[in-house]
């Protein structure tokens, strides 16, 4: 059974970081594509950034760009996202996600993900 569990989420002021993890059952990291997403109150699902299955490429949304790092470490099978100088723009749940099919791409459609997380608060305060 594939499951995601996400942590690492909390309470920072504004210029804060934090680190996300995702880790994953179920599923090799090395082998898989995965991605962060989050939901703010009222707003759809947005793309914050991917990395392909070799941990080779990564992309993010340019609002996070030289702020967030993505990363996964095989050996203990989970990804990560380092969160520095947070914003109060960057409040939100944030889900993780995972695509088992494909090549070693990085995808930032929700539709490309079949694996998904329940999600971390992150919530930023000024």
């Amino acid at each position: 059974q594939v499951q995601l569990v996400e942590s690492g989420g909390g309470l920072v002021q504004a210029g804060g970081s934090l680190r996300l993890s995702c880790e994953a059952t179920g599923l090799t990291t090395g082998s898989i594509a995965m991605a962060w997403f989050r939901q703010a109150p009222g707003k759809e699902r947005e793309f914050v950034s991917a990395i392909s299955r070799s941990g080779g490429f990564d992309y993010y949304v340019d609002s996070v760009k030289g702020r967030f790092t993505i990363s996964k470490d095989s050996a203990k099978n989970t990804m990560y996202l380092q969160m520095d100088s947070l914003q109060l723009g960057d409040t939100a749940i944030y889900h993780c996600a995972a695509r088992a099919a494909g090549g070693d791409y990085y995808y930032a459609r929700t539709s490309a993900y079949e694996y998904w997380g329940q999600g971390t608060q992150v919530t930023v305060s000024s």
